[in-house]
């Protein structure tokens, strides 16, 4: 276990594209703090000027609000939890954990949706399946439930904390390394702050958590045993990913810099343009300093000016920010969102624009199958593990207008009216129906209403 802090080729490629791409997400002082990193120092730009400008940055944070949209907009209705099965005890633990994933009274819809940020923002982001531990043993089910030790919960785990990993043949994961550092103080008294870094390793059966206090600290065990889902033989690590067509930070990342180093240089170029530059002609030699400390010496016969492209180049740079933010937009399926009064580049019909919202429709779809996926392998492990008598799915995520629903209203109407024949359908229909209008509802009784409408003749 020497070899604990050993980090994956993958990893070591990808952390410092991570950093960049959570700064770009989080705009604001985070991003100012590192602006140095990705403001463009000019050719032989002295120390002085670019140190001023780092003092002058700023940052217009597009791709930020364009995932925190997609976001909210797909989690706008919950995702319908569906229960099939007769174990009560079941139930209600899944009722519970539903208002409270993580034992901090986060729910599982937000949960998720912080999970479904992280992912956008680096690619993919992990979900820990964990138990509590207790040191005695149990001997029924019954006295597990009343200890608490099945009541399962959620850890989040960012991608730049899964350190590394291992596949096997059929491609499920093998083992993996996780690392988290913090600050620490053993008591309120302490006048100094230590360094913490744990690392957890995940096996198919077993976990270690191995810790060590500041850089230099000895590295010493500091837990070890079976972990929930090892009578699964199964890691508990679970990853929520998209394709790289859907990894919206990587797809914007870097037109959002080039945006950002072209608004600052015409910005600068802007302020600097409103101190006026003294003139002084005259051959003798000149040592006065004049206007705001700068001034230019010349000849009689001198002649100074600037170079720049045909036309105005202040325009020029003022069109190309445009071009840009509109590119941006259009690379996240969100052209419909790029107007306002400055957008004069594009022009669209309305079926034109219909058409642009449906694709924003199609892939915010992508993402709910995406999210839907990962919460049911979840839900699914987590009974399994507690050997719950319970089917467990997940639907919903694929509307993304609550004015969508008298539509749909509609549509079930008419199924109904066909007079099918089918008692199951019609109680789907129901179903449906009834989860969709209660979507902030409780999972209670979301599933009070599903088991009395399985219920009814």
């Amino acid at each position: 276990m020497q070899n604990i802090n050993r980090e994956h080729p993958e990893y070591v490629a990808r952390k410092a594209m991570w950093k960049k791409y959570k700064d770009l997400y989080a705009g604001g002082e985070q991003f100012q703090t590192s602006a140095s990193d990705y403001l463009v120092r000019r050719h032989r730009e002295p120390s002085e000027i670019y140190s001023e400008r780092l003092d002058r940055v700023f940052y217009e944070n597009y791709i930020g609000s364009i995932i925190d949209w997609y976001a909210a907009t797909l989690m706008r209705r919950e995702p319908v939890l569906q229960f099939e099965g007769n174990d009560d005890t079941g139930r209600q633990f899944f009722n519970l954990f539903a208002e409270d994933c993580d034992l901090k009274g986060t729910t599982l819809a937000e949960f998720f949706r912080q999970r479904f940020v992280q992912t956008l923002v680096c690619g993919r982001s992990y979900i820990v399946v964990d138990f509590p531990r207790l040191p005695q043993a149990v001997l029924s089910r019954a006295e597990e439930d009343a200890l608490g030790r099945s009541r399962a919960y959620l850890v989040d785990y960012s991608a730049d904390e899964v350190i590394n990993w291992s596949y096997d043949r059929t491609g499920g994961l093998d083992w993996a390394v996780l690392r988290t550092t913090c600050l620490q103080q053993s008591q309120v008294t302490d006048r100094d702050w230590v360094r913490e870094t744990r690392w957890i390793y995940y096996d198919r059966e077993n976990f270690q958590i191995w810790r060590r206090l500041s850089d230099s600290g000895p590295l010493e065990l500091v837990d070890e045993g079976r972990h929930g889902l090892a009578g699964l033989r199964r890691v508990p690590v679970f990853l929520f990913q998209v394709t790289e067509g859907l990894w919206l930070m990587n797809k914007a990342a870097l037109l959002q810099l080039e945006h950002f180093n072209k608004s600052n240089a015409l910005a600068w170029a802007l302020t600097m343009g409103l101190f006026a530059t003294p003139v002084v002609y005259s051959e003798r030699e000149w040592n006065q300093i004049v206007g705001e400390s700068y001034y230019i010496q010349l000849g009689p016969q001198d002649r100074f000016g600037w170079t720049e492209p045909e036309g105005r180049v202040f325009q020029i740079a003022a069109d190309n920010l445009v071009r840009l933010k509109d590119e941006i937009y259009r690379v996240c399926y969100l052209m419909n969102q790029a107007g306002g009064l400055e957008f004069t580049n594009v022009s669209q019909s309305g079926v034109s624009k219909q058409r642009d919202f449906s694709i924003t429709q199609e892939v915010l779809r992508a993402y709910g199958d995406a999210a839907k996926e990962t919460i049911k392998q979840v839900l699914r492990a987590i009974a399994a593990a507690r050997q719950d008598g319970l089917s467990i799915d997940v639907s919903g995520l694929d509307e993304f207008d609550i004015g969508d629903f008298s539509h749909e209203l509609d549509d079930a109407r008419k199924l109904l009216d066909l007079d099918i024949g089918s008692e199951t359908l019609k109680r789907q229909i129901y179903k449906k129906l009834a989860m969709k209008y209660l979507c902030d509802a409780r999972q209670e009784l979301k599933d009070r209403v599903a088991q009395e409408i399985d219920a009814a003749e």
